[in-house]
């Protein structure tokens, strides 16, 4: 059956139930989309009260368990006053009964799917991890300040927050094993006989979870940050769509996979670059930075962390590119040059598995 199209933001749709619901808010005057993202739409709003940001879901039909705003709102909403910045969160429009999130009943408000408001930050965006046009030590800082903030992250007291019951407890690795080969499947387009092989490496060596689980993010990378306009400084760490409870492995594994790939393409990475002479960390730096923050000895098996890596954003680029197919990506353009990266990606892991045999 198709779904009847869903109304997207409007001044016209909004303006009356903002005023109504969101602190403060008065007089909006336009809503604009962001030309990024790929998961859920988001917005800046322009009001005489300010501007701010709205994030819903998508129309159409949703893979189980995706595309969760009120997860996003909450863990945000939680973080709030921690070591961790965050946005100021404003409302919840939906997802009120769900997993503790505080917003109405009424299905996602005007409409008619979930949605946030936030606060909207005024600073830096690097889409390029490669960090052009600014000076070595600039890049230095960057990353130090990234790698600073994830350790925080993870050293997040979940307790005192909130967040104890934020994701299941013990055998991660197998729960993310077996939720992004069912989601990976349910959204291939053609079949793919090397990331079979991947998965079936992966699924032969899952690790045990290592120490109790701590908040990690699930999408960490340099472009899910906003920085000071001016200062290495981050305003605010942004997309947290599939944050859950975990080993904090999982997060530094994800972004050093990333870093991998070639600087060019839909995904960029510093594969190829000189990172020494351009002020940029190695990855053997970085995760030493991280393990010193953490007061970790090192890593066992990182090759696997890097691998399993892969195969899970494998599966979210798979999400992405179906969606273009289907009509309902953000950004479908940008959706159909994400699918080069997946061959990438898949020669990557799979080189990583063969060099740790």
């Amino acid at each position: 059956m198709t779904l009847p199209p869903q109304p997207e933001p409007s001044v016209a749709v909004l303006a009356e139930y903002l005023e109504a619901n969101v602190p403060g808010f008065d007089g909006l005057r336009a809503v604009e989309k962001f030309p990024t993202g790929q998961s859920n739409p988001t917005y800046a709003l322009t009001a005489r009260s300010g501007r701010y940001v709205l994030r819903c879901r998508p129309p159409g039909a949703l893979l189980d368990s995706a595309h969760r705003v009120d997860r996003e709102y909450r863990v945000m909403r939680a973080l709030a006053g921690t070591g961790v910045p965050v946005p100021r969160m404003l409302h919840l429009a939906g997802g009120g009964a769900r997993d503790g999130a505080q917003g109405d009943s009424g299905g996602g408000g005007p409409l008619g799917r979930d949605f946030y408001v936030m606060e909207f930050l005024d600073g830096r965006v690097f889409h390029d991890p490669a960090l052009p046009g600014l000076s070595g030590a600039a890049r230095a800082a960057v990353y130090d300040r990234m790698n600073a903030t994830l350790a925080t992250l993870h050293d997040v007291d979940i307790a005192s927050v909130g967040l104890s019951d934020f994701g299941r407890a013990g055998n991660y690795w197998a729960r993310q094993f077996s939720r992004w080969s069912r989601q990976y499947r349910a959204s291939a387009t053609a079949p793919l006989p090397e990331m079979d092989a991947l998965i079936g490496r992966l699924g032969d060596r899952l690790p045990p979870d290592d120490g109790p689980p701590r908040l990690v993010h699930g999408d960490w990378r340099i472009d899910n940050l906003m920085f000071h306009p001016t200062e290495p400084r981050i305003l605010g760490v942004l997309d947290w769509e599939i944050s859950t409870l975990g080993p904090p492995v999982a997060d530094l594994a994800y972004q050093c996979l990333q870093l991998r790939l070639p600087n060019a393409g839909a995904m960029r990475g510093l594969g190829g670059l000189d990172r020494a002479a351009a002020g940029l960390p190695s990855e053997e730096d970085y995760v030493a930075a991280y393990c010193a923050r953490r007061g970790w000895d090192g890593i066992d098996d990182w090759p696997f962390y890097l691998a399993f890596s892969a195969f899970r954003l494998i599966a979210i680029l798979q999400g992405v590119v179906r969606r273009a197919r289907d009509g309902t990506a953000s950004n479908p353009a940008r959706a159909r040059r994400l699918a080069g990266a997946i061959p990438q990606l898949l020669a990557l892991a799979n080189r990583i598995v063969e060099d740790a045999a």
